[in-house]
């Protein structure tokens, strides 16, 4: 097996060179010559305060160096790939902020061995110079009921840390939790996975190095394994649990492990949401987002904070942290978020109508485009299959079965504008697809220039040109482009359709396929062709 392929130059270099394109593209931050060290590049608005300093290994971006800025970090060390970062790097930054005229230095710091041992000895020796230097260890991981004598590990928990700082001694026993889930491991630059996972299981409990979690399982629904993550943050049997009650507030992030889809992660923050609100839980904020990843890895953490208000105060406070999300400062819990709709009719198909003197000849020409189009339903299906995906026959008789229906049910009201504005709701409510949103947009276009009062050669010429020109604004193609637009005109209809047998497809599906290999012509054009002809011959009496 050879290590996964990643998009960087060099194993060696991509550290430096990721905290360079970091800095480079964030106007508030520096980089520390010749450490592995984010500064802020504002060090004089440190004077007389307490700066915060943390960091770790890299790999979990934008942790730590995207929370550096005002309101959250001083200044970020990053180590190696899943590296603590080496003890001269953090006393560098440590003096670099008490030359800044830091009053102190607060090192916040993830509980492994190697942070705690590196950041010590760092810590030590600052004091050695004469900086006041305070170390606080996160130690928020909730995946052991019985944690081991070197107690919990820290986690994405780690940022709310960051932001709130409003403790100066060991945080997370009792107010903070996260709990990971993973679908597939992750693997350090130029090495093999960090551990295996078949096909379809996923790992609970897992750490942010690809530690190895408490249970694996089959992968189930996101809403079965947010109610599984939840189950277990807060179960009392565990010694590691957030004690959490009907009414409590908290804050929930949900973070990103690396390789989750936007998608997937938006289903996920809406499981969580549903799952604490059912329990009674306020949701007070939810950030959702990639926070603190692992590379590569395809999975999930979920961090719940208690919070009362002064915690949310310094929570919403701002920041120019280029990795915190802009957040809204309203409570998630309790807020509208479902918009009614304009009370208008959108469906011209279930307005009331009346008929006139062209009812009649309307109906009779529909019926035999319908008819017709059925009747044409394979073989439009045939040459659809040359370039396109072989339905175009289906989504016409979809089309022509909607009218049908319609035919059935409602009287053709006497405006011609009216009935092609009730054909327009029809096909594209059940043609589907690009046809269906062509065929509506020509149809609407034409309806308002056709009425009771005004249907003679002129005003449906004037029709035709007003659909054909919306066809072409937002379709993209003209006449000569191998679609159904080369088909405009009834005389000419046959002629034109079979002439997109010697076209290059320049717009449409058929545009990407090799045009040797489009030999037919096109099947839309074959089938406005086939529309044209059925309503001449109805308006010619021919059956």
């Amino acid at each position: 097996m050879e290590p996964k392929k990643k998009l960087i130059n060099s194993a060696d270099s991509c550290v430096d060179e990721a905290l360079c394109g970091l800095v480079r593209a964030s106007g508030g931050l520096s980089l520390l010559k010749g450490h592995r060290v984010v500064l802020r590049s504002d060090p004089d608005n440190l004077r007389g305060k307490v700066a915060l300093l943390s960091g770790g290994g890299s790999g979990h971006e934008p942790a730590h160096g995207g929370y550096v800025g005002a309101g959250m970090l001083s200044a970020a060390v990053a180590g190696g790939v899943f590296a603590s970062p080496p003890p001269a790097s953090v006393l560098a930054a440590i003096l670099s902020l008490h030359s800044a005229g830091a009053s102190g230095v607060l090192l916040i710091v993830k509980n492994y061995t190697g942070d705690r041992l590196n950041f010590g000895l760092a810590a030590e020796q600052a004091r050695n110079h004469g900086v006041a230097v305070d170390m606080v260890i996160v130690a928020e991981d909730c995946a052991f009921d019985q944690p081991s004598k070197a107690g919990r590990r820290g986690l994405c928990g780690t940022i709310f840390i960051h932001k709130v700082n409003n403790s100066n001694s060991d945080v997370g026993l009792d107010y903070r939790c996260t709990l990971g889930v993973s679908l597939s491991p992750c693997s350090v630059p130029g090495c093999l996975p960090s551990f295996e996972l078949p096909p379809g299981d996923m790992e609970l409990g897992l750490g942010i190095h690809g530690e190895a979690g408490i249970k694996r399982s089959k992968v189930a629904s996101a809403d079965e394994v947010v109610k599984t993550m939840m189950d277990h943050m807060t179960n009392p049997d565990s010694q590691s649990h957030l004690p959490l009650k009907s009414g409590d507030s908290v804050v929930v992030c949900v973070n990103n492990l690396g390789a989750l889809s936007c998608l997937e992660l938006a289903v996920v923050t809406r499981a969580a949401i549903v799952c604490l609100e059912s329990r009674g839980v306020v949701v007070a904020r939810v950030m959702s987002g990639s926070f603190m990843t692992s590379l590569e890895m395809a999975g999930v953490s979920l961090t719940l904070m208690r919070a009362d208000q002064e915690t949310l105060r310094l929570f919403d406070a701002k920041t120019s942290a280029p990795a915190w999300p802009n957040l809204s400062s309203q409570c998630v819990s309790g807020r509208g978020y479902i918009t009614d709709p304009q009370a208008v009719s959108t469906r011209p198909q279930d307005d009331a109508h009346s008929e006139g003197p062209l009812s009649p000849v309307m109906r009779k020409a529909l019926e035999k485009v319908c008819s017709t189009l059925l009747e044409k339903q394979e073989e439009l299906n045939s040459l659809d299959r040359a370039g396109g995906d072989g339905d175009c026959g289906n989504t016409h008789a979809q089309a022509a079965r909607a009218v049908q229906e319609w035919l059935q049910d409602h009287v053709v009201p006497g405006c011609p504008g009216r009935l092609l504005s009730v054909l327009a709701g029809l096909v594209q409510e059940k043609m589907g697809g690009s046809s269906g949103a062509l065929y509506s947009l020509f149809l609407t276009a034409a309806a308002g220039h056709v009425t009771e009062g005004r249907s003679n050669a002129a005003a449906w010429a004037s029709a035709v040109h007003a659909g054909t020109q919306a066809m072409r604004r937002y379709g993209g193609a003209d006449p000569g482009d191998r679609t159904m637009v080369r088909v405009v005109v009834v005389d000419a209809a046959a002629s034109g359709a079979e002439s997109t047998r010697n076209l290059t497809a320049r717009a449409g599906r058929a545009s990407y396929v090799a045009a040797e290999r489009v030999t037919l012509p096109d099947p839309g054009a074959v089938a406005v062709a086939a529309i044209l002809r059925a309503v001449l011959e109805s308006l010619e009496g021919k059956k």
